[in-house]
């Protein structure tokens, strides 16, 4: 039987007053035994309630647990689950009861970055950091469904580091396959307004958060956040890559300069014939057009020549 939700409600008491009726206990003990050493007969009805005393404050004494904020302990008795106690502060429980300490407090979690293959086949470096933390509804899915040989019984370190440890694995996987699902950018061959790595942000962040959870559930594990912290091409391809992107804003930049020419030129022409400067017949006209855009495209500065004939020679 699994509950998974169950929250303790079984014996329980505030930790300062067991302590004082622990003490009381113990104190009857040593009582009966100071009325045996001084009884002028041997009484065995001393003897029995001072060793029934004193052997009831031991067992009680094995009762007391102390909690922090965002801790829990996940009671078992005798191998049985019987809830998951979250009352910070100093109580006792029945004795009887083994405790399994847990911490729900937040932890980060740094994945290097590993080389996968985008949606384009593109080969690519991307890592990954996310805030995670066990849910206070799942706590028994924390201890009783992850396992691993490494595990010491009772080590609360040791269960926290397994738990770790299956969280590192689980994000590794689900990048890589967030990973393939995108282009890394716009120039990788896909469709035009596709999200990419590169430009996603949030929504890629949000598809790696639901992807996590989905497979941290089992777990009873949450990721309150998960996003992106390095994205790079990988080194085998990273020179033709910066080649093609230098390649691309050339052309952009080229695009632009004939784009500005061109419109430069048309407004001069229209001057000239409006303003009456010059008349031009549609070959010299096309000579002017010819020698602006060398002008105005070319990468280095003109070197005038002077004309010192006439216009038509």
């Amino acid at each position: 039987m699994k509950n998974e939700n169950y929250t303790y409600s079984g014996w329980k008491l505030n930790g300062f007053l067991a302590l004082l009726l622990n003490l009381l206990v113990l104190a009857g003990s040593v009582w009966n035994f100071v009325l045996l050493g001084n009884a002028e007969e041997f009484e065995p009805i001393f003897l029995i309630t001072a060793i029934v005393l004193l052997i009831g404050a031991i067992i009680m004494a094995c009762g007391f647990i102390m909690l922090e904020p965002n801790e829990a302990r996940v009671l078992l008795f005798f191998g049985n689950y019987r809830g998951t106690f979250y009352d910070t502060g100093y109580w006792w429980v029945n004795p009887f009861m083994s405790a399994k300490k847990l911490s729900l407090r937040a932890r980060n979690l740094n994945v290097n970055p590993i080389k996968v293959n985008d949606k384009a086949g593109n080969p690519i470096l991307i890592g990954l950091v996310l805030v995670w933390k066990i849910k206070e509804d799942g706590a028994y899915k924390a201890v009783f469904e992850i396992d691993s040989p490494e595990v010491v019984t009772g080590a609360a370190t040791s269960r926290m580091n397994v738990l770790e440890n299956f969280v590192a694995v689980q994000s590794d996987s689900a990048l890589r396959q967030v990973a393939g699902m995108y282009a890394y950018d716009e120039n990788s061959n896909n469709d035009a307004g596709e999200v990419t790595l590169r430009s996603g942000g949030e929504e890629i962040n949000e598809r790696l958060k639901d992807e996590l959870n989905d497979r941290l559930s089992m777990a009873g594990i949450e990721v309150m956040e998960a996003r992106l912290n390095y994205l790079a091409y990988a080194p085998e391809i990273a020179a033709a890559m910066l080649r093609r992107q230098q390649a691309d804003a050339i052309i952009s930049a080229r695009e632009k300069i004939v784009e500005g020419a061109v419109s430069m030129v048309k407004i001069a022409l229209e001057r000239l014939s409006t303003e009456e400067v010059v008349e031009l017949d549609e070959e010299r006209k096309a000579a002017m057009v010819s020698n602006l855009l060398v002008v105005l495209c070319a990468d280095e500065a003109a070197q005038p020549v002077v004309n010192t004939g006439t216009l038509h020679n």
